[in-house]
């Protein structure tokens, strides 16, 4: 299946920090049609790097769907931010992550990343939160 553009929602999910951690996301084409949905445990980490994972799984996902282009939306300010060059990555813990996602980037022809508040993340938030239970 080949499409031009996809639209991901990723969320990661921790309890504690680090702790029990899962991911979540939906990855759905330009009208919407839900393509694919990622919801599973990761094992122990930080919320932070648990957002990573979520991307890089549905980054994983989009291209093996033959997208072109990825609108990545997540609710971490930080990760966003670090993605799109804002902040730097400081923590070691992270930078192996980070530079994963930015290989997998390179896959496609266009690439947007945008923070969107909780409220408009909630079925990646449902998602990461159905598998930790």
């Amino acid at each position: 299946m080949n499409m031009e553009k996809v639209v991901i929602n990723t969320d990661g999910a921790s309890q504690g920090n680090p702790g029990p951690a899962a991911i979540g996301a939906t990855i759905r084409d330009e009208n919407g049609r839900l393509l694919a949905t990622i919801s599973r445990r990761i094992g122990r980490t930080t919320n932070n790097q648990a957002e990573y994972r979520a991307i890089i799984a549905a980054l994983e996902k989009a291209a093996s769907l033959g997208a072109r282009q990825v609108e990545i939306r997540a609710d971490s300010e930080l990760v966003v931010r670090q993605l799109n060059g804002r902040y730097k990555v400081k923590k070691a813990s992270l930078r192996t992550l980070y530079q994963e996602v930015v290989s997998l980037l390179g896959r496609f022809q266009g690439v947007t990343i945008t923070s969107v508040p909780r409220e408009q993340n909630q079925e990646a938030d449902s998602l990461a939160n159905a598998a930790l239970k």
